[in-house]
């Protein structure tokens, strides 16, 4: 199988190369080769492939920036994913993306599923639902994964930044009433390319998909459970604080945690348990100098 994926320097699209199963061939498209701010570009990649799969990795991922700058997150979260699809869907080649749980409101507290309405509470979700709704509208072959809080031993995220801050710093405040499902860049990787593999075997099935780590857990619990697994000599104390403590440009959505059961059902992933996965990043991290 050839696959064509967009992204080489994001957490995930590093994971995509680092556990691409054997006998798959990956071409990897950098901002250099494949800008997403160009859509026509980007579809024009596609157009010219000899790859039997697509896989968007890449996106504008800074939700507190994307509130200044809709236009680039339009750009990249919504309207080259559209053209993307539309290319794919003329080659007749499946199309795989990454959106997210900010596509909710948060509202509630059961998971969300894939057919529960979506009401974004900013212009990060509002842009990855446009991106969504392009995709399908494209008509071709296409799976797309929602997932939330990602984590890696690779770029920005909550991991690195705990582990960061709580080599410095006897107490941590992490708010503690937004609740969701951690996700190990390495699982989502895994799963996509469990379905990619679906879809060369003539088994994929197109539409939504949720797709996160369990158990569900606040931003605090998940900093206490980062600080546990790591091998800090002085771990900090974390005091627990609301959302309206700590103010951002963008609202987040109180309640994260996504109903996983339908690619369950459609491709057999189950839901990974993040602890494993965080101890495995966190052993990573600690491994390189």
């Amino acid at each position: 199988m050839k696959a064509l994926v967009f992204g080489t320097s994001g957490q995930l699209g590093i994971e995509l190369a680092r556990r691409a199963p054997a006998g798959v061939a990956v071409t990897a498209l950098g901002r250099d080769r494949a800008d997403l701010t160009d859509p026509a570009g980007c579809a024009a990649a596609i157009a010219a492939t000899d790859a039997d799969v697509v896989i968007n990795a890449a996106a504008h991922t800074a939700v507190d920036q994307a509130e200044s700058d809709r236009d680039t997150a339009h750009l990249v979260n919504a309207a080259a994913p559209g053209a993307m699809a539309l290319a794919a869907a003329a080659r007749g080649l499946p199309f795989l993306h990454v959106s997210t749980d900010y596509v909710f409101d948060g509202s509630g507290s059961r998971p969300w599923r894939e057919d529960d309405p979506t009401a974004p509470l900013g212009v990060y979700g509002q842009t990855k639902l446009a991106g969504e709704r392009a995709i399908a509208a494209a008509g071709g072959p296409h799976a797309i994964l929602r997932t939330s809080w990602v984590f890696s031993a690779h770029g920005r995220n909550f991991v690195k930044t705990m582990l960061r801050l709580g080599a410095e710093r006897a107490m941590l405040s992490v708010v503690d009433d937004q609740r969701g499902g951690p996700t190990a860049a390495a699982d989502i990787a895994d799963a996509l390319w469990t379905v990619a593999a679906a879809f060369r075997d003539g088994r994929g099935q197109s539409g939504l998909f949720h797709f996160s780590g369990a158990p569900t857990v606040s931003w605090a619990g998940f900093a206490e459970a980062i600080f546990a697994a790591s091998s800090l000599a002085a771990k900090p104390q974390i005091r627990r604080i609301t959302t309206a403590d700590y103010p951002t440009p963008a609202q987040r959505p109180a309640n994260s945690a996504l109903n996983c059961s339908r690619i369950r059902a459609a491709y057999g992933i189950e839901q990974p348990d993040w602890r494993r996965s965080l101890s495995d990043v966190i052993r990573d991290l600690e491994a390189t100098p």
